[in-house]
């Protein structure tokens, strides 16, 4: 680094220290801690404002992306799931362009390592503080390409995304700073004099690593990634979903600016946008320069990287089937409020939703009483249908339909069992071009093998299934093979028995999945806080990692050990 950059990389580490700190606590303690508010109001007077102004200008011109390598071209691929006309063009990501852009990523890798884990972290912690400060435009632009309800998009696409990425941070700067700097070593040899040597220990970047973004939550679910492989030494090239661009299109420049005001070279974060149809990431995860890749998304293409990009070391979060075991409660209202929540929530178009409710054919002891299956499931109907029954509640919980994939399976869930409580459109007087529907509820029996067909895949959306099993031993059994055979983001359940809780946690035991155990109040199955909740286990088919914990960023780099005779 030159003088000049040391001294700006200086100011961000004086800056930042105190924050890194904190989050280093954090994730040691599990306590909860966000530095980054959830109220829109506490942005400032205006700034929701002079966000609108912001997207809207971005909205029909082209997002430039000063110094980045490409080939001259651009493309639009975005449509906003409310209707609202897009037209954004980004620097479109085509074979001449790959080929400029990664020696460009890997050039700046020395300089990169070389200002050593405290500064790296640093400048993360910097483009985080200014990715916060546009909170309100990141809501919108998160909107306006997954189809969050603007509440949600605000939150979970700003602050709670920002949380992950200081998660990630912190994380790898924990692991990168387990083993000293430089030691001194002596080793004694009798009546000799001991040998003495200097062992300095360098962190050092595996290379290129390709970000693969999510339509559903672009930065979430990406801001891990990229973060942790930014902080461990490695460029990042981004290659967001064709309809969910915008959002990482200004992580991306944001990120540009503060690594080339701190004196490193802003292709240290790259953008690859393709053109609708171009499927880029097949060949990019393929080729030799990356060393890494993050993928948030459907099992299949999430398999064939884990099989194909063997050069490069390939995390992913897949598609999985989350069951919930009702055996008994103890606060019957609350639990119908809470499922009932957690089914709605932005129309269940999340990892982590609710699907299979397994419910054991002779019902359930409540503190309102026993009720059968057939009562369970029309009472939770019933509670879907108060919660969703005002117009703009319901638009603000559901969302709206992203594509047109999750709009099919909500038209064909009918065809899988009998409907306990069908979907219903909503109006949304804003955005008369969205699609926003409620959930729809399905009765099935695990007796008949028919059922499987329903129960067995993944059915991403707001379609849940009210499985009928024989008994709690069944509805156990069931609920081992689905994470062990598809895999669970979440696993919940609700019991009073001392024994059957104990059951349940030892199959999330032994097939490894996050378990939530008799939700009732204000914390839903489908949410997890950053330093600490784990997201997934990594240890079942839904996903390979967690986000986020020590093992999630320590194979990002390595230590290089250089040893000299003192």
């Amino acid at each position: 680094m030159t003088s000049g950059t040391g001294s700006a990389a200086a100011a961000l580490v004086e800056k930042h220290r105190p924050t890194l700190d904190r989050a280093l606590e954090a994730i040691r303690s599990r306590e909860f801690w966000s530095p980054h508010p959830e109220h829109p109001k506490a942005y400032g007077e205006g700034a929701a404002e002079d966000a609108k102004a912001a997207f809207d200008a971005l909205r029909g011109s082209r997002f430039e992306l000063p110094g980045q390598p490409g080939s001259g071209g651009w493309t639009a691929t975005e449509t906003s799931p409310y209707g609202l006309e897009m037209g954004i063009e980004y620097p479109r990501t085509d074979a001449a362009a790959i080929d400029a852009l990664l020696p460009a990523l890997r050039a700046g890798m020395p300089a990169w390592r070389d200002a050593g884990p405290e500064v790296r972290a640093a400048v993360c912690l910097e483009i985080l503080a200014r990715i916060s400060a546009r909170t309100h435009e990141f809501g919108l632009a998160v909107m306006h390409t997954s189809g969050q309800a603007f509440m949600m998009a605000f939150q979970a696409g700003g602050p709670h995304a920002q949380d992950r990425g200081m998660e990630a941070v912190a994380y790898a700067f924990e692991e990168q700073t387990r083993v000293p700097a430089a030691a001194d070593w002596e080793k004694p040899q009798g009546k000799r004099d001991p040998l003495r040597m200097r062992k300095e220990f360098t962190a050092v970047g595996q290379g290129i690593a390709l970000l693969i973004g999510c339509n559903t939550f672009p930065t979430w679910n990406g801001y891990p990634g990229l973060f942790a492989s930014l902080a461990t030494g490695n460029p990042v090239l981004v290659k967001p979903h064709p309809r969910a661009v915008l959002p990482l299109a200004l992580t991306v420049r944001i990120a540009r600016e503060v690594l080339a005001e701190s004196g490193f070279e802003p292709n240290l974060v790259a953008l690859a946008a393709e053109a609708e149809g171009d499927g880029i990431a097949k060949d990019l995860a393929v080729r030799p320069e990356i060393r890494i890749v993050d993928y948030t998304g459907s099992a299949a293409f999430g398999e064939w990287l884990e099989s194909h990009a063997l050069q490069a070391r390939v995390f992913t979060e897949k598609s999985g089937v989350n069951s919930v075991l009702i055996h008994s409660t103890d606060d019957y209202k609350g639990l119908l409020g809470n499922l009932a929540f957690s089914l709605s929530l932005y129309s269940g178009q999340m990892c982590t939703t609710p699907q299979n409710l397994l419910i054991p054919r002779d019902g359930i002891d409540t503190d309102a009483g026993h009720k059968a299956y057939d009562e369970v499931v029309e009472d939770l109907g019933q509670a879907v249908g108060k919660l969703l029954g005002d117009d703009a509640r319901a638009n603000g919980l559901l969302g709206a339909i992203v594509n047109d994939a999750v709009r099919e399976r909500i038209e064909a869930a009918p065809s899988l069992g009998e409907v306990a409580l069908p979907t219903r459109e909503v109006t949304n007087p804003d955005f008369p071009g969205a699609t926003v529907r409620t959930p729809v509820i399905v009765k099935l029996d695990a007796a008949k093998p028919e059922a499987e067909a329903g129960y067995l895949s993944e059915c991403f959306g707001p379609v849940s299934f009210a499985v009928a099993v024989a008994s709690p031993e069944d509805g156990l059994a069931l609920l081992r093979r689905t994470i062990r055979e598809k895999g669970a983001m979440t696993v919940a359940a609700y019991t009073t028995s001392p024994e059957v809780e104990r059951q349940v946690v030892e199959a999330c035991f032994d097939e490894p999945a996050q378990l939530s155990l008799n939700l009732t109040g204000g914390v839903y199955v489908n949410q997890t806080a950053a330093f600490s909740d784990f997201h997934g286990s990594g240890g079942n088919p839904a996903a390979n990692s967690a986000l986020c914990d020590g093992a999630f960023v320590a194979s990002r780099f390595r230590t290089v050990e250089v040893r000299r005779m003192a």
